[in-house]
């Protein structure tokens, strides 16, 4: 109670402040609410108040102080707090902006998490401890729509600012760098930045943080203004000054190439092959990873020709305790080479941890390929390697924990018919959007070559991310496709690759259009109709489709008020594009995810039956795969399977 009355009183002395002479920058940039609610409200709002409260005390102590944490877990219901104000606000806006942000959240009820960002301060809380997190929840971006004059040259010096932005700030103490730019020499035209990332984060999250920021915010020049925001950094640019001249910095010294850059253990970029620092190179020794030479890329362009990072070393006997000796009752999941458990770290993060088997060549080319491309690529929408270890015969992998598991427990495992419409919809919007950066935005092509429901992993939200790297594949430039062995799960592969070996995007954006037809149906893609006792799930949508009867294919566990008919037959639409055959047929992963954004109705989608593709049985394509020249499938490769995935 006291801790309430003490809120509320600062709130009145907030809102006069405010009213009176301060500029808090209260301009709500992102507001979300956790769709769970606490289960004992009582502890919930006890625990909230006294969070709130202590880190109200610790910002409205003075001195500069601009970061501030809580948790309170009396009971049940614990509440972990953070609160940032831009360094640049004086001590009384950094509290007015906080309490503001109190207010605001408070309306999220008892939503067991919620934050509230504004263009002065940020306020998070959750029922578990985030504050290591970089990339997790948030990731946008927000531009104005006004443009200056001098365009071209407004972008290319935006640009200049938000790349030196970006290098020297993870190397400043305190992780806030506040710089400006003249645009064009004898004018007024002045261009202003800050960059920013939370404390309880490292400094190599910090800048993996504002690598992935600096790719949203980009789109944004040469707009005059532009914003992007994320679990752990913030960064922005305007043509105003937007900060007091005295907070302006001399980030210079922070540019060159000193040894405040991490010079641990670096894997190098995934194109022409991996470039391995002492630490890792030497832990992975017995691997024979050659040492090349990092070609230019667009990132590197970006960073100044910077090497990436690559993940943390794990102790063995650390993972050995924080799975309880690999228990039965800790495990998740099992593949073709190895188990996945749930882990707790000394810190009290709950990871995942792959632990593969070497004693499979096939293990040998799957690690290699996940530490190459996942500890280098980030995105909301894929799952997160935080690091590795090795262990005689074994090589772990440490991701984020998916607390919801795989995709496909929803669709037809244990908790087949809890989604809703909704949250399928969002799935596939996800899953569109982890693709897309993929195969259009990262700097280079990545072919997945495994999607499927259970390389679809869901949070505590049910946002989808895209796993398992261990069968990904890079397109060089300039090439439509590469021809390779068959690896990969039956039944989500398009017949070009499973039967020919013709590799390209589109093999995953195939997958992805049977994806979406399990979504909507809750069958696995090989499960026959009981009617029709030779037809797989494909086939039997273009035919339904084609009859005009396409609604047959939704899930009976879905209650029919929660979707339109126009709804399911844009969806099967989707699908069946993504499903045509030749290749060229098929939309990029980028319209896809534009067509999912559009607003209810299909009149757009041109779907064309005479694109359909082969039949989909899985027995004529293990034959087929099997007797062709070009591609036989990989001699006792558990990667190829029927029915289940690895």
């Amino acid at each position: 109670m006291e801790a309430a009355r003490w809120l509320a009183a600062a709130a009145v002395v907030a809102a006069v402040w405010v009213a009176a002479k301060s500029e808090p920058q209260i301009n709500l940039l992102n507001r979300g609410c956790s769709q769970y609610n606490a289960t004992n409200s009582k502890n919930f709002f006890e625990n909230r108040n006294a969070t709130f409260a202590a880190m109200a005390a610790q910002l409205s102590t003075g001195g500069g102080r601009r970061f501030a944490t809580a948790q309170q877990a009396r009971s049940s219901d614990p509440v972990y707090g953070m609160a940032q104000c831009r360094n640049y606000l004086s001590d009384d806006d950094c509290f007015a902006c906080y309490t503001a942000a109190v207010a605001e959240i408070r309306s999220c009820s008892a939503a067991n998490g919620a934050r509230v960002i504004y263009d002065g301060c940020f306020l998070r809380y959750e029922s578990n401890n985030f504050y290591s997190e970089t990339t997790q929840i948030g990731n946008e971006h927000i531009c104005n729509n006004i443009t200056v004059p001098q365009e071209a040259t407004f972008r290319e010096k935006g640009l200049i600012l938000i790349q030196n932005l970006v290098k020297a700030t993870p190397r400043i103490n305190g992780y806030f760098a506040a710089t400006k730019m003249i645009v064009e020499s004898g004018s007024n035209s002045t261009i202003y930045g800050i960059a920013q990332c939370v404390e309880t984060i490292s400094q190599d999250g910090c800048r993996d943080c504002l690598v992935v920021a600096i790719e949203n915010i980009e789109s944004c020049l040469p707009n005059t203004d532009g914003k992007t925001i994320d679990a752990g950094c913030f960064l922005r640019y305007s043509n105003h000054q937007f900060f007091p001249e005295n907070s302006t910095m001399d980030i210079t010294p922070y540019l060159g190439e000193g040894n405040s850059w991490r010079k641990k253990a670096i894997i190098g970029g995934v194109v022409g092959g991996v470039c391995l620092m002492l630490i890792l190179s030497a832990f992975f020794l017995w691997y024979k990873f050659s040492r090349k030479a990092k070609p230019t890329s667009k990132r590197d362009n970006i960073l100044g020709a910077t090497e990436l990072q690559g993940p943390n070393i794990y102790s063995y006997k650390d993972l050995k305790v924080a799975t309880n000796n690999f228990s039965e009752e800790n495990k998740l999941g099992e593949g073709g080479f190895g188990d996945v458990f749930k882990a707790t770290l000394k810190n009290g993060t709950i990871v995942a941890v792959k632990r593969l088997d070497i004693s499979y060549s096939r293990a040998k080319i799957d690690f290699e390929s996940e530490v190459r491309l996942v500890s280098n690529v980030h995105h909301r929408n894929l799952v997160r390697l935080l690091g590795c270890c090795s262990k005689g015969s074994q090589l772990l992998l440490v991701y984020e924990y998916m607390a919801n598991g795989s995709l496909d427990r929803f669709l037809y495992g244990d908790r087949r018919g809890e989604l809703t419409w909704k949250q399928r919809s969002d799935i596939l919007l996800g899953t569109a959007r982890g693709l897309a950066y993929l195969h259009e935005q990262y700097h280079v092509c990545i072919i997945h070559r495994d999607i499927k429901p259970s390389n679809i992993l869901l949070d505590d939200d049910f946002h989808a991310k895209i796993a398992d790297f261990g069968l990904a594949r890079l397109l060089p430039e300039n090439q439509s496709h590469v021809s390779t062995k068959f690896a990969g799960t039956l039944g989500y592969t398009a017949p070009e690759y499973a039967i020919h070996g013709h590799l390209s995007e589109k093999v995953d954006t195939y997958s992805f259009g049977v994806v979406i037809l399990e979504i909507i149906s809750g069958r696995r893609s090989s499960d026959r109709n009981s009617e029709i006792e030779t037809e797989y799930l494909l086939d039997e949508a273009w035919k339904l489709y084609e009859n005009g009867v396409h609604q047959q294919l939704v899930d009976e566990t879905l209650n029919k008020t929660e979707y339109a008919a126009e709804d399911v037959k844009k969806m099967v639409e989707i699908a069946l594009i993504c499903t045509q055959s030749p290749p060229s047929s098929r939309p990029t992963m980028s319209e896809i995810l534009v067509t999912l954004l559009s607003a209810r109705g299909s009149d757009a989608i041109q779907v064309n039956p005479r694109l359909r593709p082969p039949s989909t049985n899985a027995s004529r394509f293990i034959s087929e795969a099997a007797s062709s020249n070009n591609s036989a499938p990989l001699p006792n490769s558990t990667s190829i399977t029927l029915l289940s995935g690895r």
